[in-house]
């Protein structure tokens, strides 16, 4: 499993929200390029980033924030937020992100998907972001009628890279990851899932390796990491299986 620290990025600072609301954000670091390289630096293999005004904009807003992480780590990134068509994708991925993250996109255009699936395999990640089950939108400020599950069953065959799953109620929180539905999530489909959403300790990273191990291929964490809850490169030991 890897572990994927979080940025954030409202208003081109790293920030985190409670529940996705936006007029409840905590502004952690006010350089994200720099906030990169300490993850870097920490031993992180992976960084995964947000547009948070993208999400909401649909398109992005936070680039010179995005450009300079690229422009600062060599680590892959994994980026999310106003990726809404095929042009956008092609943006980023050609700048050096290596995974974008479709999530709005998925539900509203499932053949956008399939269609940067074709063009860029393996860097075309699903982000199902859930509220009661059910797949939430538009920087989640609008909640659809479909349940997560049934939102991953769509691409099973489409060579997405990974699902990204995040319990809403419990992002930003520090109650605890939602363990039940990720892995009954991952248990459901082929596509490796990355858990998201309420990691708020060690205790919550060993928790998810122990039952999960096996079929979860990640765990991201934002605001625990920024509070010293949870140091990086324990969690990525710890993930890895290294002196477990």
């Amino acid at each position: 499993m890897i572990f994927y620290p979080a940025i954030d990025l409202k208003d081109g600072q790293c920030v985190r929200l409670l529940r996705g609301e936006m007029d409840q954000a905590t502004v952690f670091a006010d350089d994200p390029a720099g906030q990169a390289r300490k993850f870097a630096d920490a031993g992180c293999t992976w960084l995964h980033v947000v547009d948070l005004n993208g999400a909401f904009a649909g398109a992005p807003v936070n680039a010179l924030a995005v450009e300079a992480i690229l422009a600062n780590v060599d680590i892959p990134i994994q980026l999310g937020g106003g990726i809404r068509d095929m042009e956008t994708v092609a943006l980023w991925l050609e700048k050096g992100v290596a995974r974008v993250i479709l999530g709005t996109a998925a539900l509203k255009n499932p053949g956008l998907v399939i269609a940067a699936c074709e063009q860029y395999p393996g860097r075309v990640a699903v982000g199902i972001d859930a509220r009661d089950g059910r797949v939430a939108t538009e920087g989640w400020a609008e909640t659809s009628d479909m349940e997560a599950g049934q939102l991953a069953l769509k691409f099973e065959d489409a060579g997405v890279a990974a699902i990204i799953y995040t319990d809403i109620e419990r992002d930003g929180a520090m109650q605890g990851p939602n363990i039940d539905a990720t892995l009954a999530l991952a248990r459901a489909i082929n596509t490796p899932v990355i858990a998201s959403g309420g990691v708020a300790s060690m205790d919550d990273l060993a928790a998810l390796k122990q039952a999960g191990g096996d079929i979860l291929d990640g765990v991201i964490s934002g605001r625990a990491v920024y509070d010293g809850r949870i140091d990086p490169i324990a969690a990525g030991a710890l993930l890895a299986g290294e002196g477990a």
